[in-house]
């Protein structure tokens, strides 16, 4: 292989070799240090996630509770409701006994 002059300014040619060896290394010690990068970032990455699963968990936790509060208070409602309707029906019933039993006793 035709060797060729170096653009550092080395021109001896043991140079050229430890040069060489030099810019690898300095290339290797570049893509090291963009992986400790990239290991970095993606550990911060997986705390974030983390933290963010944690979270969506207490949400759903409570979207759970919120759920069951609902029914219940539905479901109490329905009752108040119901109980209203039924004593209205019961006073309904009795006025209509008061107004029609001295009507029919009078008539016989």
């Amino acid at each position: 292989m035709p060797e060729f002059a170096s653009t550092s300014g080395d021109s001896a040619p043991g140079n050229k070799g430890s040069s060489k060896a030099r810019n690898v290394q300095q290339e290797v010690d570049e893509v090291v240090g963009i992986m400790q990068q990239n290991i970095n970032k993606v550990m911060e990455r997986e705390e974030r996630l983390d933290t963010l699963q944690t979270k969506t968990e207490e949400l759903n936790e409570g979207a759970r509770q919120f759920r069951r509060g609902a029914t219940q208070v539905r479901k109490k409602m329905w009752w108040r409701d119901m109980k209203l309707k039924i004593i209205i029906a019961v006073i309904i019933i009795i006025l209509l006994v008061v107004i029609i039993v001295p009507i029919v006793t009078s008539k016989k």
